[in-house]
């Protein structure tokens, strides 16, 4: 038999309808091939029997002529999505021993339209990170690495290199400030963050409440197009959830692009921007317009300043969220001789080096004295940048830039430990978009001379993830790069 973890998710569904195999035998090859892999350290809880009973029921539905649109495809979850009865840490030794009661809405949807979990997936401890190295599990291992160990990228590194290394079908992420899209573009694999409100965040363990989004992860666009479309919708037990209608975005896939619009910010060209990322990026601007699309030029003018920006408000956001962890209500405690001892051994335990400098960085900018000096002033620098992409939509109808400024970069790399500013500029293509709340989708163009994958991303209009998918389901084509390792 053809080892079925080669399969898309699209030739999944098709196989297991013609019933060229089973659902069971089908799960069973990727709980196979995630024993095989287990040096990649992308699943921090396996969940075989549980896999493989929801395999079962998936398979009877199947033989009956019914079930849903992702029955019998075995995914992977990011740790950062509650799933009731299955242990959901964040990372984060603060959560250790922590199972959730009750089951996140995404992932509710994806069992309800008959995909099974086979585990929850490594990722950076509360989702900050670039590299997937601040896990209090240790670092994934991109499947695409040689005589060096690579990171994976982050947040969502486990996700992408468990698809990478065809361990599940698909897996979730989340996007604050590229976690979907720079993993995906390291671990030469498609990846999508969608418009914020798409997707309910209830039950997703919160970082950047205004910035967190989840999304798909998985082998090419029309796989991600066939999950988003399940996980997204509105949900009244999210106050940012978009009451709008859901779109079947597979329909995108192979729709012709001729007329499109390509916009080119000529301020991502940035320096640390690596040569072969920019000879890659002038390839898919000319794959595109082969195929009948117009590239045009357009400026970016406060891109400079959203980084800074980010690295504001999203700490900011993380104090506030990262206060109930306390070690009194739920999680790890550690005791002390009285009640602040408790809070602070607790905290001082339970939390890692980058969360703690994130915490510290946004209780500073929202303390008294400095609110409106940094906290409110990253607010209306983020309305501009914002404004920015309205104005540069009115002249394209995509965008495209790099994903990464370079590939994937060994782990325990000194230059990025010793100055986190140096990794957090790993998100300098990536962090504008999610400032502005718009979908951007990451896919893979080709090989360094390295041999490593490079992303390019596809950047839209709020709620036109659409144009992204027939956009990036050309370029796709244009690149003939098959995603996975």
């Amino acid at each position: 038999m053809t080892d079925l973890t080669k399969l898309t998710i699209a030739e999944a569904e098709q196989g297991l309808k013609t019933k060229a195999f089973s659902a069971p035998e089908l799960t069973q090859a990727y709980l196979d091939k995630m024993a095989a892999c287990r040096k990649l350290n992308a699943f921090v809880c396996e969940t075989p029997e549980t896999a493989l009973a929801q395999a079962e029921a998936s398979q009877n539905k199947i033989n009956r002529g019914e079930g849903g649109e992702l029955e019998g495809i075995p995914l992977g979850i990011k740790d950062l999505f509650c799933t009731k009865g299955i242990p959901t840490t964040a990372c984060s030794n603060i959560l250790k021993g922590f199972v959730p009661p009750y089951e996140s809405t995404v992932t509710s949807r994806l069992l309800a339209a008959g995909a099974s979990f086979v585990g929850k997936l490594n990722m950076d401890e509360f989702a900050m990170g670039g590299s997937n190295e601040t896990s209090a599990f240790g670092p994934v291992i991109n499947p695409w690495s040689k005589d060096v160990p690579l990171v994976s990228g982050g947040s969502s590194g486990g996700s992408a290199a468990a698809v990478a290394a065809e361990m599940c079908a698909g897996a979730t992420g989340t996007d604050t400030g590229g976690s979907i899209r720079q993993p995906a573009a390291y671990c030469g694999v498609t990846g999508i963050k969608p418009t914020y409100g798409r997707c309910s965040r209830y039950g997703i363990i919160a970082f950047a409440s205004s910035l967190d989004q989840a999304g798909p992860i998985a082998k090419d666009a029309r796989d991600c197009a066939l999950m988003l479309k399940v996980m997204a919708g509105y949900d009244a037990k999210d106050s940012t959830s978009a009451q709008m209608p859901v779109p079947d975005f597979e329909k995108c896939i192979g729709a012709d692009i001729k007329g499109l619009k390509i916009g080119v910010p000529q301020e991502f060209r940035a320096d640390g921007l690596d040569s072969e990322v920019a000879a890659y990026w002038d390839k898919a601007a000319a794959m595109l317009k082969a195929r009948g699309a117009e590239i045009v030029d357009i400026s970016l003018p406060h891109t400079k300043y959203a980084l800074a920006t980010y690295y504001i408000i999203a700490p900011a956001e993380a104090s506030s969220n990262l206060a109930r962890y306390d070690g009194l209500r739920y999680g790890n405690r550690v005791d002390g001789r009285h009640l602040e001892d408790m809070y602070v051994n607790s905290r001082t335990a339970g939390f890692g080096k980058e969360v703690k400098r994130r915490i510290m960085i946004g209780t500073y900018v929202l303390s008294a004295g400095y609110y409106d000096a940094y906290y409110v002033k990253a607010q209306k620098v983020r309305r501009l940048i914002r404004d920015d992409f309205a104005k540069a939509f009115e002249q394209c109808d995509v965008i495209l830039t790099p994903t990464a400024p370079t590939a994937a970069f060994p782990i325990g790399d000194q230059s990025m430990l010793k100055n986190p500013i140096t990794m957090w500029l790993n998100d300098i293509f990536t962090v504008s978009v999610s400032l502005a709340g718009l979908p951007a989708m990451s896919l893979p163009i080709g090989l360094n001379a390295a041999g490593l994958p490079l992303g390019m991303q596809l950047i839209g209009r709020a709620f036109d993830e659409e144009t992204v998918f027939k956009a990036a389901a050309a370029l796709e084509k244009e690149a003939g790069f098959r995603g996975g390792k």
